[in-house]
């Protein structure tokens, strides 16, 4: 499971005329039994996975990467809609016309581009890729009017399944009680900023809950993340991956 130079991956996948021309992108490859899934992490709350030839979006927007230098998605996922998740025009530019999108029901109000609705609770298969929609919502944080930064049923988190790898993308939550029914996670990126999500101390709680054996903090502003690794070195089950995911 170790990174593996971007460089590299770009020549073999044959992305090198599109690919990361703004910036580098740091990747890392998880080997399955359906074969190397590819993580690929452009900023914030934006990533990609590479499996089987499937290329895997998750919450593309603008302002984290030029979109246009990405490889196409066969797969587009959308945590919520606020527009550090959810931005048409990063869909739009790395949209194909066979592409299939999913996101929730306000997300599908406030765009044309079609897709497929999953509320909480709600499963499908694309590309031989299990979906589970999963909560995400704020129980302690909320803003000065009393309403939650991200009220529950507002958006998902999202279980993916690659072959044999379980992967939750957590969308923007708290240590909420539903994630002590998540099982066999293999994969977990949680979010850590506050106010709108988790700290140092909230995502490790997490990790007790449901015992991924890799975390990858993400969404995380000016967190400190050593605070993370600190709180995170007896939780021997499970290992701490830093990325650039500000």
């Amino acid at each position: 499971m170790k990174p593996l130079s971007i460089f590299s991956l770009i020549i073999a996948l044959g992305w090198q005329s599109q690919l990361f021309a703004q910036k580098t992108i740091e990747c890392d490859t998880i080997l399955t039994s359906g074969g190397p899934l590819m993580i690929y992490f452009v900023g914030h709350g934006s990533l990609f996975f590479s499996f089987n030839n499937t290329i895997v979006h998750i919450d593309p927007v603008s302002r984290y990467a030029d979109y246009s230098k990405f490889p196409k998605a066969d797969l587009i996922l959308i945590t919520h809609h606020h527009g550090d998740h959810f931005d048409n025009g990063a869909i739009q530019a790395v949209t194909k016309p066979s592409a299939r999108l999913i996101y929730t029901q306000i997300c599908s109000n406030t765009t044309e581009v079609n897709g497929n609705i999953l509320n909480n609770g709600d499963s499908t298969t694309e590309y031989g890729i299990n979906i589970e929609a999963v909560p995400a919502y704020n129980l302690l944080h909320k803003r000065e009017n009393g309403e939650p930064y991200h009220p529950k049923g507002h958006g998902n988190g999202y279980v993916l399944t690659f072959s044999d790898i379980r992967v939750y993308i957590a969308g923007d939550t708290e240590n909420i009680p539903e994630m002590a029914k998540l099982s066999d996670i293999d994969i977990a990126f949680l979010p850590m900023n506050l106010p709108y999500t988790m700290t140092p101390e909230m995502v490790t709680y997490a990790v007790q809950m449901f015992r991924p054996r890799i975390l990858y903090p993400y969404h995380y502003g000016n967190t400190n993340t050593n605070e993370l690794l600190s709180l995170m070195n007896g939780l021997t089950y499970c290992e701490v991956r830093i990325r650039q995911m500000q």
